[in-house]
């Protein structure tokens, strides 16, 4: 579990920049006691805050670097212990053992060490694993309860015997063991939340909340003994480094007890929180996973219908698939500053407008109205007599020598005419010009 933190000074030539001079290994074990210290039993650490509170340990290290500098190598090794970039955002360990056959297997063993969880006002907030724990306290997957005990146990001997700067690193211990035992149980009251068949709650988590309670009654006995004598060796020490220390540890061993009275809390709100999710999924309608088939049960159907029928499946479907569509509202606040506004003071008939230059256009039409309305008068056919486009030229050269240039024009435009903006418009003729196959034979 700690190959991500060495892959981290690995790593880190990589980066644009020089940060040879960065511990990323020491900066990753300080971000993930900053995470689990940070976490509560319902809530985990914000992003933003981890960050902050990482880089003045940053700083620490090189302080003649930027700031922007030291936050940016805060913020990397915060994002590469929560494997950003990655599909499932977690590490995976390749690891061999021997079979009881004596045959050498490899296994995958895949872990993270922060992750990041939804939380009840829909943000995301980082949590630590077991692992990133073990990470902290140097050891394997061991039993919480027995490695909280003789962490506490441990840490007792320690004060009782005066060495308080032993006592502290075993006190830290301790409350990292406090920590990852209400995780262990913070994931069985949410699994029951998802489903409560995925728990065995008819022997596995009774029993484990049984235990759990007296654990937990156990420990603040414990514990306020603990305290007890933390504060009678501060208060008979006459160095001041012991009293600090001392003092250090009184803070550690209340979060302890804080951490625990509030895992009692949730340990006897378990049994009507199972009762209450099983009733709110025994009685759950079924989830609906079949979506709409856009083209199988809306379009297909509508275009064999006519206008009329097909026209109401579509405006109900546009009308509720585009969405809400918001009036527009009046502010009170610009209501009353419009009204509250003087009237600007204005002549009764206006500021006086300038004269306009006006600038004669020139008539640059190559035909006249006389000539347009000629080539109409010869274009204007009867439908059942058609006639050749050589006679009409002859015909408008006998008229005007111009002429026949227009109706030329006309006939093009006759080749392809608005078929549909002539309908639309209610034309009740329309000029269509039709190739049979021979030559024009105009000079």
């Amino acid at each position: 579990c700690t190959a991500p933190l060495h892959d981290l000074d690995a790593r880190k030539v990589n980066l644009s920049g020089e940060f040879t001079v960065y511990g990323m290994a020491e900066v990753a074990l300080a971000a993930i006691d900053l995470v689990t210290l940070t976490m509560d039993f319902d809530t985990g650490a914000d992003h933003e805050q981890i960050v902050a509170r990482l880089t003045p340990r940053v700083a620490a290290q090189a302080p003649r670097r930027p700031t922007a500098e030291h936050e940016r190598v805060a913020r990397w090794v915060l994002e590469s212990l929560i494997n950003v970039g990655s599909v499932d955002r977690g590490f995976r360990a390749v690891y061999g053992t021997f079979t009881a056959d004596g045959v050498y297997v490899r296994r995958d063993y895949d872990f993270k060490l922060i992750e990041e969880v939804p939380g009840p006002g829909g943000g995301v907030y980082l949590r630590t694993t077991d692992e990133a724990v073990n990470v902290l306290v140097g050891a394997l997957d061991t039993d919480v309860t027995s490695a909280q005990i003789a962490a506490e146990v441990k840490l007792e001997v320690l004060i009782n015997r005066g060495r308080l700067a032993d006592a502290q690193l075993a006190a830290e211990q301790a409350r990292y063991r406090t920590v990852q035992y209400s995780e262990t149980l913070r994931r069985a009251l949410e699994a029951t939340r998802r489903n409560v068949r995925a728990v065995d709650w008819l022997n596995t988590v009774p029993d484990m909340i049984a235990e759990a309670l007296d654990h937990v009654a156990d420990r603040y006995r414990h514990e306020n003994a603990i305290l007890t004598n933390i504060r009678k060796a501060r208060d008979e020490s006459e160095d001041p480094s012991q009293k600090r220390r001392a003092a250090e540890l009184v803070d550690i061993v209340k979060d302890c007890i804080r951490r625990h009275t509030q895992l009692q809390s949730r340990l006897l709100e378990a049994g009507p929180l199972f009762r209450a999710e099983q009733d709110r999924q025994a009685f759950a309608a079924p989830a609906r996973t079949a979506g709409t088939d856009l083209y199988g049960q809306l379009l297909a159907p509508v275009l064999p219908l006519p206008v009329e029928q097909s026209i109401r499946v579509t405006d109900a479907f546009f009308a509720h698939g585009t969405g809400l569509r918001t009036p527009g509202s009046v502010r009170l606040g610009d209501l009353v500053d419009l009204l509250l506004t003087p009237p600007a003071e204005r002549e009764h008939l206006g500021a006086e407008m300038p004269e306009p230059d006006l600038i004669a256009t020139p008539d640059d039409s190559r035909f006249s109205e006389e000539q347009l309305g000629a080539a109409t008068e010869l274009l204007d056919l009867p439908p059942d007599a058609p006639r050749r486009l050589s006679g009409l030229l002859a015909d408008a050269r006998r008229r005007d020598p111009d002429l026949p240039y227009l109706v030329a024009l006309l006939a093009i435009h006759a080749a392809s005419p608005p078929v549909g903006t002539a309908y639309r418009q209610g034309e009740p003729r329309l000029l269509f010009a039709v190739d049979d196959g021979t030559e024009l034979d105009d000079p």
